[in-house]
Formats: structure tokens, sequence, C-alpha cells
């Protein structure tokens, strides 16, 4: 019998793409998400989208006691840096409050693990680079003080309550997967926005801050393919399988400028990229990069996309052949 996961957010960006690979790889999967983000056309065909709120613990609880998993793929967070520092209240309850709801009601129902999807944002202005999952948690902004908040969460229902947690630690989300990719309104993620030129949607493309003490003064980021992410998240259930617990990054293990990533765009798209520079964003570090050695030892994991080439080449395709995102694939 198949095994039966229970899928946060998986209407959305990475949760889509997860939600895929489960369901090519056999497992029954049922998507709660309530379209805040997330889009129907992006749950693959087949797998049952229940529309709802984190909030609503009585059809929470129902939903888990109901379908009966064995697993919860927690997805369903909000996740813009520069939106939580104006705006921290939506992060504290949903991403904090609405998560401890979910656990509860996963509890009641008698679902004791979850793999969690976490973010590089946890460890804050790095000390050295690249960043192993030891390093030192120091949050820049209320996003990654939440996603924080809540891994310790995660650690203090393992030992009160028998909870096993997978929390992956990913770096700059990016690229497409067939016919799945990034639809946000608004787009605040570095690889759409600098295509957003080649594509006719922007004029220039904005360059957040010029001085960095990077080698050209912008922003050093891990770029990790999101069907890489995909992959991950479902390896992450061979731990949980073996009640094991485990805090994992996930990247590519080196970085590239924003610049940098503009001269690939280039390349790709064979069309200039205007930009101009604009003042830095609040709460954002100066390089994040991972060191990605611990999911090759845990999870047999390495990123089969580790070209940001290949990266860009994926999201030019998707983004060239759905122009209006999923209203127009």
């Amino acid at each position: 019998m198949a095994e039966k996961i229970l899928v946060t957010g998986g209407a959305g960006y990475v949760g889509s793409v997860s939600v895929d690979l489960l369901a090519r790889r056999g497992f029954d999967v049922v998507v709660y998400d309530n379209l805040s983000e997330g889009h129907r056309e992006a749950v693959p065909d087949g797998v049952p989208l229940e529309v709802g709120e984190l909030s609503d613990e009585g059809r929470l609880r129902g939903l888990l006691e109901k379908f009966g998993p064995q697993f919860v793929m927690h997805f369903a967070a909000s996740a813009l840096v520069g939106e939580s520092n104006g705006n921290p209240l939506k992060y504290f309850e949903n991403n904090i409050a609405n998560g401890v709801r979910l656990v509860r009601s996963m509890l009641a129902a008698g679902v004791k693990s979850i793999v969690f999807s976490s973010s590089a944002a946890v460890y804050g202005e790095p000390s050295e680079v690249p960043i192993s999952e030891g390093h030192t948690k120091s949050p820049v902004n209320p996003y990654g003080y939440t996603k924080l908040a809540f891994e310790q969460f995660l650690d203090y229902c393992e030992a009160a309550y028998g909870l096993h947690s997978v929390c992956l630690r990913y770096f700059n989300a990016s690229g497409a997967a067939g016919g799945l990719g990034e639809d946000h309104d608004p787009e605040t993620h570095l690889i759409p926005n600098v295509l957003g030129p080649a594509l006719g949607r922007l004029d220039k493309f904005s360059v957040l801050g010029d001085d960095y003490e990077t080698d050209d003064g912008t922003c050093v980021r891990d770029f990790v393919h999101v069907s890489d992410l995909a992959d991950a998240h479902v390896r992450a259930l061979e731990l949980l399988r073996q009640a094991r617990s485990d805090r994992i990054n996930l990247g590519n293990g080196k970085g590239f400028s924003v610049l940098e990533v503009i001269k690939v765009a280039e390349k790709v798209t064979g069309k200039a990229i205007p930009y101009e520079f604009a003042p830095r964003r609040k709460g954002d570090p100066a390089v994040l990069v991972a060191s990605a050695e611990r999911a090759g030892k845990v999870l047999g994991w390495a990123p089969e996309y580790a070209s940001l080439e290949d990266i860009v080449r994926t999201a030019w395709d998707w983004h060239s052949s759905h122009p209006d995102g999923y209203g127009s694939g």
C-alpha cells in the first residue's frame, strides 16, 4: 500500500514540484493550501487539493484523521524578507502560530513525522563561508527568525511528544521543472526578476545595493534548482522512516553575485539585461553560500543542476512559455 503524505503549501513553487515528484514516485498525496500564493493549476492531475487555512485546526485535524498520512511536508509559510521587515505580525502569525496549530493537529491525529521547508535565512550574516549546519544562528530579519523559531519548536516537540522532523534549510530556490515554475505577485526572487527585461516585463532590473563586501559590491547567493530541492524532500522521508530527525542545508556550494547572474541571463536569453543600482534591502546578508556536505552524507543527495546556466535556462524556458504565469501555460 502506498505511503500517504499531506503537503501543506503544495500548490506553491517548491511545494508543487515536490508534490509532482511524490505522485510520480507512487505516494498517495493530498495538498492543503489556501491558494494565497499557490495555484490550482500547479497541483498535478489526480492529486486532491483541499483549500483551507492552517489556522482552521478543526478542519486540519479532521483531514489528518480521515486521510491518515504517515508524513506531513510543510511548505505553507510566508517567505518575503522585505515584507517580513514591514509586517512582522504576519510572519509570526503564519510561520510560528499556524505552524504550532499544524503540529497540534498532527499530534491529535497520531501523525509524528514532518519534513519542514526551512531556510538559509536562519543563519543571518555568516562569519564563515561555506555555511555548515553548525554555524551560529543569528537571523537578521523576521522571516529568518520565524523559520529558526519553528525549527526550535520542533526540537522541543521531539523531546516532549516523540515528533520526528527533518528541517531542510535551502538557499536560493531557482529554475523550473517541466510545466511547473515561479508565478508570484509580487515577484521577489532574483532570477525571474533578472529575466524581466528580456521577457518584456521590466524596463530595467534593479540591483539592490552595490556596496557589499564582495568582489563586485553586489550580494552573492547560492542557487539550487527546484527539482533538486524536491528530490531532497523525498529523500528526507527515509530518515523519518527510521525515526530520525535532522537539520540539513541544501545548496550547490558555490556562490554567484547579482552581476554574475545578469551576465549568465544575457548569455541564456541572447538579450541585453539593462539594470540600475538601487539602495540595499534591509535584512540582506552580503554572502550566503551553503556547505551541502551533510546532505550528501545523510541523504545521499547531490544537485543534478550544478550549473547556474542550466538553472537559468529552465527558468527562461518556463517564463517564455508562460508569459502570464499559470494563467497562460
